[in-house]
Formats: structure tokens, C-alpha cells, sequence
């Protein structure tokens, strides 16, 4: 029997899983096979995005469980994202369309703005490495363009299924990486509200204000790398092999050790308890059963605040860093 798994009511009306399985760094030849199984141990959430070149392997493994009988498609909750080079209004829909053809399941429950980033439209057909900041020799850096993220945010609003608009292909929409001044500026045009903001979130980088801004209005928080820096050791990050693994954190290992349960459902209950939305990712079985079943046990106040003050404001995503200077408009 599948594992219950709590929901978040999104502004959209929509319900988010607040556990679900990112498919980020997943091979393109493991993906369908990983996301079929992830649904059979109860996963009802595949975070995925353009960026991670894997969507239609993805839903080839959701399609597959649906076609035997293990889902439904509406039990299903699908996330995808825009990337930087298609924030224009033309590229931002048509690019949006591709997503959602390679998954093929006829609608995305939730689509994000990936970077609040605009960089020189790329055509769809060619495609750069690594995640089109630059070339594979990295010797070529992709310019940034004069694209406002109104303009973006309003191309998003259009791809919103709504009794106006039945022809569109998108249940919420959000942003991804945004700090409070652009989520500010936001809120004062959009006509639809923002339903998720994604952001780096684990005990090294709580980002607490961020939170807190999110929450009180109204947009429901997805926290990635939630294991800190073990999501960027395999991408050779320099920041990232300098930190100590939370796994190994001795305050983590304590509490874990006190409720019989593993360092990874500590970190994943630490942020569940606190209304946020995760997406695990694991080559394991056993892990993916245990992450899963991350709501099963409840921390104590003590505990969470323990956690929260392992704060270093560690960031290990950052766009200065992914192989690219950011440059001046070209």
C-alpha cells in the first residue's frame, strides 16, 4: 500500500505533495525506470525542468504507470521549468509547449520561472552544456538580454488553464530562485498569483526571511538540496567539497539516533514540519522508501531550532559559479 502523503493547498486551488521525487542529475537512459519506480513505492510528485533534458524519459515512466493501472494521471502532480534562454514572450510559450509535449500527459501542474535570469535566446533545436551558461569547453559564455520578468511572468500567465482561457496547458504557475525585492515587485503586477517559490533551502542556507515572505503571501515554499552539499559533490563544487556533510553533522546524527530514524529523515522532516515542500532524489530503494516516509515522525521545537542553527548562509547554488562570469548585456 502507498505511503500517505501530506498535501499543501497551492493559491491555485491545486494540492501539492509536499514529498516528491526530483528527477535533477537523473540520466536520460535511468529516468523512465526511476520514475516508474519511485510511483510504485507512492511518489505523486516528479519535480522536473527543460533545463534537466530528461522530461520525456520522465513521463515515459509516469505513462507507463498510469497505463498499468498504478495511477492516475490526476493523482499525479508534474513540475517543470523555464529556462533562462526563453524568457521572451514567443520563446517562453513555445518552449513551454515542447515541455509539455516531451512529458505527454496533457497537461503540468505546476511550471516555474527556473532563474530570474535572462540570457540569449538559443534556438530549441541546439541545445548548450553546461545548462546553456556556456559551451562544453566553457570557453564561449552566453550574454545576458534585456528581458523584464513582468514580461516573462505575463507569458506565463498565459499558458494558466482557466475558464477564460480552456486552451491552456498549465494548473499553477511559480517562480524558482527569487529573493524577497523580486518577489516584492511581483506581487504588485501579477494577475495570477504566484502558487510555489522554489529555492536552495537546507540547514546550511535556511534563508528564514525568504520563508517567512513566501508563506505570508500565500506561495507555498519547495526547498531543493535538502542534504546540503552532497547534491554538488558530484559536480566537483568547490563549496561544496569544503562543508561537512549533513549526514555527518553531529547534531543531525544525535537527533536521528533519538527517534531511530536515518540523518536524511531528519532533514527532510525538519523541513516538512515546517510547511515545506521537498524533492529528494535517491539511486536507492531503501532511501527512496525512507524519504517517503519522512512525515511518519515528528521533531520537537527544540529540535527544529537546533537544526536552524546550523546556519551559515552557505549557498551552493550560484549562478557565478556554474562554469560562467555573469556579463554586462551584450
Amino acid at each position: 500500500m502507498a505511503t500517505e502523503i501530506p498535501t499543501v493547498k497551492l493559491a491555485s486551488g491545486y494540492d501539492m505533495p509536499i514529498v516528491g521525487f526530483g528527477i535533477w542529475k537523473v540520466p536520460n537512459e535511468a529516468a523512465a525506470d526511476q520514475v516508474y519506480n519511485a510511483i510504485r513505492l507512492g511518489y505523486r510528485h516528479i519535480d522536473g525542468a527543460w533545463d534537466y533534458t530528461n522530461s520525456a524519459e520522465a513521463g515515459k515512466g509516469v505513462r507507463r504507470a498510469i497505463e498499468e493501472g498504478i495511477v492516475k494521471r490526476e493523482e499525479m502532480f508534474i513540475t517543470s521549468k523555464l529556462w533562462n534562454n526563453y524568457h521572451a514572450r514567443e520563446h517562453a510559450l513555445e518552449m513551454a509547449r515542447l515541455e509539455n509535449e516531451a512529458w505527454g500527459l496533457g497537461y503540468l501542474d505546476l511550471f516555474l520561472i527556473h532563474f530570474p535570469i535572462s540570457l540569449e535566446f538559443i534556438p530549441f533545436d541546439k541545445i548548450r552544456f553546461p545548462c546553456f551558461w556556456s559551451d562544453k569547453e566553457q570557453t564561449q559564455v552566453t550574454p545576458l538580454v534585456k528581458v523584464p520578468i513582468s514580461e516573462t511572468w505575463k507569458a506565463l500567465e498565459e499558458l494558466v488553464q482557466t475558464r477564460e482561457n480552456p486552451s491552456g496547458f498549465v494548473r499553477s504557475i511559480g517562480i524558482s530562485n527569487f529573493d524577497p525585492q523580486l518577489i516584492s515587485d511581483l506581487l504588485s503586477y501579477a494577475k495570477i498569483h504566484p502558487s510555489v517559490l522554489q529555492i536552495e533551502h537546507h540547514p546550511y542556507l535556511t534563508q528564514q526571511d525568504l520563508v517567512a515572505l513566501a508563506h505570508e503571501n500565500n506561495i507555498a515554499v519547495t526547498g531543493y538540496s535538502t542534504f546540503g552539499p552532497q547534491s554538488f559533490l558530484e559536480m566537483d563544487n568547490a563549496t561544496a567539497k569544503a562543508a561537512k556533510p549533513l549526514f555527518e553533522n553531529d547534531v543531525v546524527k544525535s537527533i536521528a539516533q533519538k527517534h531511530g530514524k536515518s540523518p536524511g529523515q531528519v532533514l527532510l522532516r525538519w523541513c516538512t514540519q515546517r510547511n515545506i515542500i521537498v524533492i529528494p532524489k535517491s539511486n536507492s530503494v531503501e532511501r527512496l522508501k525512507q524519504n517517503l516516509e519522512c512525515c511518519s515522525f515528528d521533531l520537537d521545537e527544540d529540535e527544529i531550532k537546533q537544526i536552524s542553527a546550523l546556519n551559515l548562509n552557505l549557498r551552493f547554488n550560484n549562478p557565478n559559479t556554474l562554469g560562467r562570469p555573469i556579463r554586462i548585456f551584450s
